[in-house]
C-alpha cells in the first residue's frame, strides 16, 4: 500500500497534544485528499462490490471448511489491493504522538471490548442477537483458533488499508466518518449476521473517529486488531 511522503513541513510532524484538540479533525495532508480519476473510482467500486460478494460467501461455507480460512484470505487480499491501487494513505500519526495513539488505541480496544461483552450478557435474552453473535464465534471454535485469528487479523488490517485508509481519504470532502461507516455496514450486511452488522456499525464509527483524529490509520489498525483477538479469546461461549 502506499504510505504518505512525509514532508518537511513542520505541520505534518507528530507533536504532544491536549486530549481536546483530538476532539477536532486532523488536517488532511494534501497527497492523500480526495482525487477523483477513473482508476480511483473503478478500483474503489470493484473493490467495494467484489469484497462484499466474498464476505457474504465466507460466512455461508460449512463450518470447520476450508473454504472459510481462504474465502477470508480472498476478503483481506481484496481490501489490501483496492486501498493499493486506489491511492496513497497516511500509516504515521500527525498526532498524537505514534506512541501514544498507540496507547490510546490499545485502551479503546479494552472500552470496546468490556461494551460487547456487557451487551452480549444482555443480549442472551435476545434470541436472535444471541444466536447471531454466537454463530460466528462458533467458527472459532470449530477449527484452528490460531487460524481463525490469523484470517481476522489479516482482514482487520485489510479493512483499515480499504476504508479508513484510501476509500476515508477520497471520501475527505464528504462527511468521511459518516459516509466511510455507512459503505462498512452496507459491504457487511452482505453476510446477513445482524450481530456482524451492528458490530460493524459501533466499531465503524470509532475507527473512523480514530482516523479523524490522528490523521492515519495507526490507532484505528491497532484497535480493531486488539479487540478482534479479544473477541476471539476472550468473549465466552
Amino acid at each position: 500500500m502506499h504510505c504518505a511522503t512525509e514532508t518537511s513541513d513542520s505541520a505534518w510532524r507528530p507533536r504532544s497534544v491536549r486530549i481536546t484538540e483530538l476532539l477536532d479533525p486532523a488536517p488532511e495532508p494534501a497527497d492523500t485528499g480526495p482525487a477523483q480519476t477513473p482508476r480511483r473510482l473503478l478500483a474503489t467500486v470493484a473493490a467495494l462490490v467484489v469484497g462484499a460478494a466474498l464476505l457474504a460467501a465466507t460466512l455461508r461455507v460449512k463450518d470447520g471448511s476450508l473454504w472459510f480460512d481462504l474465502l477470508g484470505l480472498l476478503v483481506a487480499a481484496t481490501w489490501l489491493i483496492g486501498a493499493r491501487v486506489s491511492g496513497p494513505m497516511r500509516i504515521r500519526p500527525i498526532r498524537p504522538s505514534p506512541q501514544l495513539a498507540a496507547l490510546c488505541a490499545l485502551g479503546i480496544a479494552g472500552l470496546s471490548f468490556l461494551g460487547f461483552l456487557a451487551a452480549d450478557l444482555i443480549g442472551q435474552h435476545i434470541s436472535f442477537v444471541s444466536s447471531a453473535l454466537h454463530g460466528v464465534l462458533a467458527r472459532a471454535d470449530t477449527g484452528s483458533r490460531v487460524i481463525v485469528l490469523v484470517v481476522a487479523l489479516v482482514n482487520g488490517l485489510g479493512e483499515e488499508a480499504f476504508f479508513r485508509g484510501a476509500l476515508y481519504s477520497e471520501l475527505s470532502a464528504h462527511r468521511p466518518v459518516l459516509t466511510s461507516t455507512i459503505i462498512y455496514v452496507v459491504v457487511t450486511a452482505a453476510t446477513g449476521n445482524v450481530a456482524l452488522i451492528v458490530a460493524a456499525a459501533v466499531m465503524g464509527v470509532i475507527f473512523a473517529l480514530e482516523r479523524r483524529a490522528t490523521g492515519s490509520i495507526l490507532a484505528s489498525t491497532i484497535t480493531h486488531l486488539s479487540w478482534s483477538t479479544l473477541m476471539i479469546f476472550c468473549l465466552p461461549r
